[in-house]
């Protein structure tokens, strides 16, 4: 299981969708 880390110059939003990505990436 992987964390998402949200940096301060980045919105929970974006985030989450480069989240997804890297999920749909692993698997």
């Amino acid at each position: 299981m992987s964390n998402v880390i949200v940096k301060e110059n980045e919105t929970l939003d974006s985030a989450l969708r480069r989240f997804k990505r890297n999920c749909a990436k692993a698997g």
